[in-house]
């Protein structure tokens, strides 16, 4: 995947599109999801953009089911065990490489 992102795989980089299936957004963090069918790979982006729209971070995974949760701000402390992140978005388009893929959870 190296060689193909770097383009140093010249006939791999001629045909490896990066198409969107979903767009989404979370106050400052942004989600790119879509796959390449032909090659079986799907893809994940996730992007930090600051107040004027510039992209300050990005976080990119191939193959991989992402769960995104947000925490819960809370005056009190609490512990671990009773900290409530629910999930705001989740893969779909992991299962459809038809392979396992491995399970990563992002706080945001």
């Amino acid at each position: 995947m190296m060689q193909l992102l770097t383009g140093t795989d010249n006939i791999a980089a001629e045909t490896f599109q990066f198409v969107p299936q979903s767009i989404d957004a979370f106050g400052s963090t942004v989600i790119v999801e879509g796959c390449d069918q032909f090659r079986d790979i799907s893809w994940i982006h996730v992007w930090t953009v600051d107040s004027h729209g510039v992209i300050t971070q990005v976080r990119e995974y191939f193959n991989t089911s992402l769960t995104v949760t947000r925490f819960v701000n809370s005056a009190k402390p609490v512990s671990v065990t009773f900290l409530h992140c629910p999930s705001v978005w989740e893969s779909s388009l992991a299962n459809r490489v038809g392979k396992s893929v491995p399970g990563l959870v992002l706080g945001i």
